[in-house]
């Protein structure tokens, strides 16, 4: 294992969140010296010494391996973590050390669930270091780090291919380094004219920039209490609406719809599978809401449907209403959506639409198989014939992601959490989704929940943001596969 490229690698990392501290002490400095400065100083100090350290004292060195790429790919997030909990740590109040993780875990994996009670005690250089972990995190840690490494650097293509999934890449005949830019140039995009959007419709800058790193990010965490229904705005809804949505689409389409003006990658199965599962979903919601009496009008009931819809596929977790007055039907179909979520190449967390479309397909082809033996049947997306080879990763993610689903969930009811909670509060972390369902609701924390409950969450979250592979072949490095340490 080559200790230089690693530690100067994971270093920068670290730059990038020391960055985001400095700007956070400006914002406290403008703020007049809110009550956050002295906690996010010593962040940035600490931050910044340890990722400028390597720089100093460790020489440059191009080699690197398969095994350094997964280290520095692990290593990057968890020191992110680590780090990004001190601002927190330092500033007390209701950061215990748990409650610290969870929050600096749950900002960086873009998942958006919360232990805070109540959001607006916090300052506002808090609040924007807070958002500015979705930020980071939604452009992924080791993106950061391919935008600044020489295209030419061999590292560049190691990390590439660890951080970006197969998935996202299916269907664009993209090089590497084009793949990483066209993501950044959609996201940096989005969070410019987002941000310009919320302004005008009226949120102050600091809301504007929260809730713009958070909806882009699909994260969740806001700076009001209340999430989107605070500001009992409808502009402000529909730009919430328009952006979760976007965010949860390949930006790969987004990106050629508008290189090539044309409307033509638009016909993608996935992304047509993916609108018809939400439409239905909201269409669902929308009648069940009308019926049980929970909104007025059929115009209340279809906004709030496909808003909490979109917001649960996109795994935002964004809230216009509290869903623990919604009936149980409506429950279940907000997680099944927070479990597929939207499209691989996307911010969005879940098992990805396109894993979902593979399995219904491979499903048919089995059945049909079995009905007839002597016919040929394949899996096709879109024209192209999946060999086994590409159907086998997905259909073993799935299983693996039930699998963690179901031990998270057993540690869970060991330490005395609520049955219903238990499963719940587990799929949500998991699938990155943040926002809560049933009895714990749209807007409420899970600070109630037990620190062994918590950290079994951070864990959930970790394995969904990096589509569980990268911690597994990290895992087995250490244990099993010792020699290649060193």
């Amino acid at each position: 294992m080559n200790i230089k490229v690693i530690s100067r690698n994971v270093g920068m990392a670290l730059l990038v969140s020391s960055l985001f501290m400095f700007i956070s002490v400006l914002v406290s400095l403008g703020n007049g010296h809110d009550s956050a400065l002295f906690a996010l100083i010593v962040s940035f100090l600490i931050t910044f010494t340890a990722g400028i350290f390597p720089f100093i004292f460790v020489k440059k060195s191009s080699n690197i391996s398969i095994v350094d790429g997964y280290m520095i790919t692990f290593l990057s997030w968890m020191l992110s973590f680590i780090f990004g909990m001190l601002p927190y740590l330092l500033y007390g109040g209701p950061f215990t050390v748990v409650n610290a993780w969870f929050e600096s875990v749950s900002g960086f994996t873009t998942t958006g669930a919360s232990i805070l009670d109540d959001v607006e005690a916090l300052p506002d250089s808090l609040l924007f270091w807070r958002a500015s972990t979705h930020f980071i995190g939604g452009l992924g840690v080791v993106v950061f780090l391919l935008i600044i490494i020489p295209t030419s650097a061999p590292i560049r293509l190691r990390l590439s291919n660890m951080q970006i999934s197969s998935l996202s890449k299916d269907g664009y005949l993209t090089g590497t380094n084009k793949t990483v830019y066209m993501f950044s140039a959609v996201y940096l995009t989005m969070n410019l004219v987002t941000f310009i959007l919320y302004w005008i419709a009226g949120m102050r800058p600091l809301d504007a920039i929260c809730h713009t790193f958070s909806v882009c990010a699909s994260g969740g965490f806001s700076s009001r209490n209340m999430s989107i229904a605070s500001f009992n705005s409808m502009p402000i809804t529909l730009i919430s609406m328009v952006v979760m949505f976007l965010s949860s689409i390949h930006f790969g389409i987004i990106y050629l719809t508008v290189v090539t003006r044309s409307f033509k990658p638009l016909n993608n199965p996935v992304l047509k599978f993916y609108v018809s599962f939400l439409a239905i979903a909201s269409l669902i919601i929308t009648v069940a809401l009308k019926a049980k009496g929970v909104e007025d009008s059929w115009g209340e009931s279809l906004l709030a449907g496909s808003f909490h819809v979109i917001s649960c596929m996109s795994s935002t977790g964004f809230a216009l209403e509290d869903t623990r007055t919604w009936p149980y039907l409506c429950t279940i179909i907000l997680l099944a959506c927070g479990l597929c979520c939207g499209m691989a190449g996307s911010t969005t967390g879940g098992v990805k639409a396109d894993r979902i479309l593979i399995l219904l397909k491979t499903i048919r082809v089995s059945v049909f198989k079995s009905v007839a033996p002597s016919s040929v049947a394949e899996v096709k997306i879109g024209g192209r014939v999946l060999k086994p080879d590409d159907v086998t990763p997905h259909i073993l993610y799935i299983g693996l992601f039930s699998m963690f689903a179901i031990i998270s969930t057993v540690i869970c009811l060991l330490v005395k959490v609520d049955n219903k909670d238990a499963v719940s509060c587990t799929l949500i972390t998991l699938a990155n989704m943040g926002q809560a369902v049933g009895d714990i609701g749209s807007m409420g924390s899970l600070n109630a929940q037990p620190a062994v409950a918590k950290i079994v969450y951070t864990v959930n979250m970790f394995l969904g943001r990096v589509e569980i592979f990268p911690i597994l072949s990290v895992m087995y490095i250490i244990f099993n596969n010792r020699k290649h340490l060193w």
